[in-house]
């Protein structure tokens, strides 16, 4: 069967990219933070807009309106329990101490599920939206189990879980009728960090370049888009040298703008991660359908950010 190359690419332009965060940031400040929610959403549209594939351009069609909604009550929520939390220090209450901290664990995947729910519908290419199908009550085992096993473990088993919760999360992002999957394995990512690690420490942190890209392109590598027995297949195209060029220049830029170059810094790296991922198969995009349904609720994503969980799709 043919196998053809497909094509992602980023666009965007670092000195446009700093106008929409001047903006928001000013707003911002007026308004004491509540301009937030339309910040971002005028932020990921501009980076969705300006990545395609197949020069075809993503959308981002989430509203502030809809993440100020979800910014409220998550703020909210985390405002109830971080009281709970100083007042249980304060009181020297070690059982409300210890609920508050179960509860901050309990709300990650909660939080997780939530994100995915919808960013990804929110998410579209050529008018197909993406979607996650995960269920909650499954991740939030999942996870639980996993900070256990990882505790139990002392922190060992906390590669197989990583892989576990990329494998699970992963297979539940759908494009229209296509599903993505994740082919990723506990040992040989605990292998890989060992690795890293070990090198990293011979080589007095020179290898801590090579480790990363090694980890990059061990998420790349395993990912694939199937629909029957069509299939796309990712590959990373990155280079240890390539890798501590990027992230050396961004330091540099970072350090001599004194912080002012950070949209270029991201502009910079979208282009790099775009330019250095391949795409092959033999799927044809004109089979895509629209199979995924519409959400609303910004609950999730907005206490994502608010705990900083720092989730990228």
């Amino acid at each position: 069967m043919e196998t053809t190359n497909y094509q992602l690419s980023f666009f965007g332009k670092g000195g446009d990219f700093f106008k929409i965060k001047i903006v928001n940031i000013i707003f911002s400040i007026l308004t004491l933070g509540l301009y937030y929610p339309w910040a971002k959403a005028k932020t990921l549209s501009y980076l969705y807009s300006h990545t395609s594939f197949e020069d075809q351009p993503f959308a981002f069609t989430g509203t502030g309106k809809e993440m100020f909604k979800g910014f409220i009550k998550a703020f909210l929520l985390i405002i109830v329990l971080y009281g709970l939390f100083i007042y249980s220090a304060i009181s020297k209450n070690t059982f409300l101490f210890l609920i508050v901290y179960l509860l901050f664990l309990a709300i990650i995947p909660v939080a997780i599920h939530g994100f995915y729910k919808y960013r990804m519908a929110k998410t579209t290419w050529r008018g197909i939206r993406f979607g996650y199908t995960g269920d909650r009550t499954e991740l939030f085992v999942l996870y639980i189990m996993g900070l256990l096993l990882t505790f139990i473990t002392v922190g060992i088993y906390a590669f197989w879980f990583h892989i576990k919760l990329r494998k699970y999360i992963i297979g539940n992002i759908k494009v229209g009728n296509a599903s993505f999957g994740y082919t990723g394995d506990g040992t040989e990512y605990f292998l890989l960090n060992l690795k890293g690690i070990a090198l990293t420490i011979i080589t007095l942190g020179i290898y801590i370049f090579w480790w990363e890209k090694d980890l990059f392109a061990y998420y790349v590598n395993n990912l694939e888009l199937t629909q029957g027995d069509k299939k796309v297949d990712f590959a990373s195209k990155v280079t240890g040298g390539s890798f501590a060029l990027l992230l050396i220049t961004n330091m540099l830029i970072f350090i001599f703008t004194l912080g002012i170059g950070f949209a270029w810094i991201q502009v910079r790296t979208l282009k790099f991660i775009a330019n250095n991922i391949s795409l092959s198969g033999n799927y044809s995009f004109d089979e895509l359908q629209q199979a995924q349904q519409n959400y609303t609720d910004a609950t999730g994503e907005d206490i994502a950010d608010l705990l900083d969980l720092g989730f990228t799709i």
